[in-house]
């Protein structure tokens, strides 16, 4: 599989940082899930305790501050982020995101509201929740023509695994409605069926010890569903920031509409990108530069400790950080998931 970049060599130094913060292109995210850590304002400054141990962050450099429940922070620290248009994240243990604090200049403003509920009652709702379901396939195919063995053992498996998923998606191309709820059930079996086949295909592939039974969210009871569990968090807290700055609610789905006090538009959109999230943790896995020592294990289920949680939140930065071209236009995947917020926020918008 193509490495991202040399992972072994970027683990091991990752290993033995110490820096509360994920870097960047110069830029900051600091990660305080520490026991007893502590972020307060000093001259201009972030700074940082954690026992006897100080760090200042220039405030100007942080792009976003993520909390796990061992955290704490003053409310100059929330007033200083919110002037400074920094995000401030709260994660649970597994990685998802539980709250945020954001400008109130982000609102929603009610044409698009109105505009999203006609939206998610017609057929152009279900032309796109389709749209999404069919790129979501088309990048499963295409990370798993990645995997395989050098002597090729393994390829008409592979290959047979892409076929079904590629029959799945005719029935989706092939799906007719006027409304998204006379077929979501049909899609969801079909694109349950796919996700199936495609972490089978990911586990038969992976190195022998990383190898899973089935595809579990939460709990995980293995290393590669813990820790891509957390990295969907990851994926899910960028994708709900992205839809409230482009004034879109991301509590009014399409096909996910059901689920109370949830922002189920996030559950829409984040399949159009959860191959990016797949792409670093098989990635990962694929270099062998994952460790037991990287989890807590209570009862059987596994939980990313400090270390991982390091490991996985840098590599992601750096993955979301690279410059790609997509539809034509080349920008970080940080600023295509934003581009892709704005043309939805236009269409809503615009809808007639």
């Amino acid at each position: 599989m193509k490495s991202i970049e040399s992972y072994a060599d970027r683990v091991h130094f990752l290993i033995g940082y110490l820096h509360v913060a994920s870097i960047v292109n110069g830029n900051m995210q600091l990660v305080l899930n520490k026991y007893g850590i502590s972020l307060s304002v000093r001259d201009g400054l972030f700074l940082i305790r954690h026992q006897d141990k100080e760090q200042k962050v220039p405030a100007e450099k942080v792009t976003s501050i993520i909390l796990n429940k061992a955290a704490s922070i003053t409310t100059d620290v929330m007033f200083e982020a919110i002037e400074r248009e920094i995000e401030i994240l709260l994660l649970s243990k597994t990685g998802q995101p539980v709250g945020r604090i954001w400008s109130n200049k982000y609102g929603s403003v009610s044409a698009i509201r109105k505009n999203q509920v006609r939206f998610a009652q017609s057929r152009a709702g279900v032309e796109w929740v389709k749209k999404m379901l069919i790129n979501k396939l088309n990048n499963q195919t295409a990370l798993l023509l990645t995997l395989g063995r050098p002597d090729g053992t393994g390829d008409d498996a592979i290959k047979r695994d892409i076929e079904k998923i590629e029959a799945y998606k005719e029935k989706i191309e092939a799906a007719g409605a006027e409304h998204i709820d006379e077929i979501a059930g049909s899609l969801r079996g079909w694109e349950g069926n796919c996700s199936r086949i495609y972490f089978t295909c990911i586990s038969n592939n992976l190195p022998e010890q990383y190898r899973f039974t089935e595809r579990s969210k939460h709990p995980a009871f293995d290393m590669f569903n813990a820790m891509l569990n957390y990295a969907y968090g990851i994926l899910y807290s960028k994708i709900e920031g992205v839809l409230i700055q482009a004034g879109i609610d991301p509590y009014l789905g399409v096909m996910h509409r059901d689920e109370y006090n949830r922002p189920v538009l996030v559950y829409d959109v984040i399949e159009n990108f959860r191959v990016w999230a797949d792409y670093v943790v098989v990635n990962l896995f694929v270099q062998q530069v994952v460790f037991r020592e990287f989890f807590e294990i209570d009862n059987g289920v596994f939980y990313l400790n400090e270390q991982g949680k390091r490991i996985l939140i840098q590599s992601t930065n750096d993955y979301y950080e690279e410059p790609v071209s997509i539809n034509g236009v080349q920008r970080s995947r940080n600023q295509h998931l934003l581009l892709f917020a704005q043309k939805l926020s236009t269409r809503l918008k615009s809808l007639k």
